[in-house]
């Protein structure tokens, strides 16, 4: 398993924050009891690989920073400038011991909901050579070219919207690359992100596929839909779907012959038979996932008729369904998946089966639980023709029907 590339992560919260109608800064507005940059810090510190995270802010809210970050252990916090990109480049200069090839997450602070999965794909995207990376939505809404007259906007005329997507943060980028944008243009304060001016440069800019949850709290109507989310009272549903899968032993090859089982290659003297990696435990999982989706299963998505799929590692399935899931502004609750077989023993590689799948899924382990049982020497599983899976998951997902979310 590949650890994922050291990265460091520089938080924007200078700005003054009025638009959002709060008594407080909005970064300092209380979400559940804990204010947005809380619940941003959250979101990096919890995930793995990260080096260093230090934050931008106003001079005039250091007493609020100071409250909102206690108990964290995070580098000193560093001043803003009189716009964004000053605070950014502030923010910038304050990592001078840092090598230029360092990867470095920029991130608004009024982002409350970003997924770890994201921020994952953000440092592979640097890691394998993307100058500049960001998370974006592709624009679904009709956009419209207003006027505004006489304190009214008025349509004027239709944008298309195809190719269109809408930048998100967090924004990836080498050390070195975003530093020398920030030198090249620092006399220009007309851009509103920090990949514009990788942009400018002529550097190309990939773009990641974001949550619809990870959007910017800016307006009062914001903050209102970030409580509801948050609390999720009347806006999730909870879903349950199940999977089951079979997989045949059969004959093994080379020196050192191994079943793959929840994404652990677990030694025995027999493989397995299948399309793929015939992982029979993530075969199950993804299939208990795309259920609760309403997703059909993994043979629709994959089928074994193609030979695209031919020795696929079971983790792209499971990371598929587990993207529709987020896709749709998902959580999996947890999963549970239960592994049918005389042989091999299940019990030494638990451990290590749960650590895998809750890094496939990006979740806490304590949301993944795998267990084994026997037939007691019935059918095929006691004749050691196979081994199955079974599996269960529980999700929430955003209510389509308002009144059925009222019940």
């Amino acid at each position: 398993m590949k650890k994922l590339p050291d990265f460091h992560v520089l938080i924007v919260a200078a700005g003054e924050g009025s638009r959002s109608g709060q008594a407080l800064p909005k970064q300092y507005s209380l979400l559940g009891g804990k204010p947005l940059l809380r619940h941003a810090l959250e979101c990096f510190l919890n995930a793995g690989s990260l080096q260093s995270l230090r934050v931008v802010i106003n001079r005039a809210h250091q007493e609020l920073y100071e409250t909102c970050v206690e108990g964290f252990h995070i580098a000193p916090f560093v001043y803003g400038g009189s716009s964004r990109k000053s605070s950014v480049k502030n923010g910038l200069d304050a990592l001078p011991s840092l090598d230029e090839k360092a990867i470095i997450l920029i991130h608004d602070a009024a982002r409350p909901f970003v997924h770890a999965e994201d921020i994952k794909s953000l440092v592979v995207a640097i890691e394998e050579g993307a100058l500049a990376a960001s998370l974006a939505r592709p624009v679904s809404d009709t956009v419209l070219y207003a006027k505004e007259e006489d304190s009214a906007y008025w349509y004027r005329e239709t944008a298309e919207r195809n190719n269109l997507w809408a930048l998100q943060t967090p924004q990836a980028f080498r050390l070195g690359v975003i530093k020398k944008a920030h030198t090249q243009y620092a006399q220009d304060d007309h851009f509103t992100d920090d990949t514009g001016l990788v942009r400018a440069m002529g550097g190309d800019v990939k773009l990641v596929k974001g949550s619809l949850l990870n959007f910017k709290i800016t307006y009062p109507e914001d903050m209102a839909l970030a409580e509801r989310i948050y609390n999720r009272a009347d806006l999730m549903e909870t879903r349950t779907g199940t999977g089951f899968d079979v997989h045949a032993f059969a004959e093994a090859k080379g020196n050192n012959p191994a079943v793959r089982l929840c994404g652990v290659d677990v030694p025995h003297i027999r493989t397995l038979e299948g399309h793929s990696d015939a992982d029979v435990g993530l075969h199950a999982l993804t299939d208990a996932l795309l259920g609760a989706l309403g997703e059909a299963d993994i043979g629709t998505h994959f089928p074994p008729s193609n030979p695209q799929f031919k020795g696929m590692d079971s983790a792209e399935f499971l990371r598929y369904a587990d993207g529709i899931l987020r896709d749709k502004g998902g959580i999996l609750i947890n999963a549970d998946i239960t592994l049918i077989c005389e042989a091999p023993k299940i019990g030494p590689y638990r451990t290590s089966m749960v650590a895998r799948i809750a890094d496939i899924l990006c979740v806490s382990p304590d949301r993944i639980n795998i267990k084994a049982t026997t037939t007691e020497g019935l059918g095929f599983t006691g004749r050691r023709e196979g081994i199955a899976a079974q599996a269960s998951v529980n999700i929430t997902l955003p209510c389509a029907d308002r009144k059925q979310a009222h019940g």
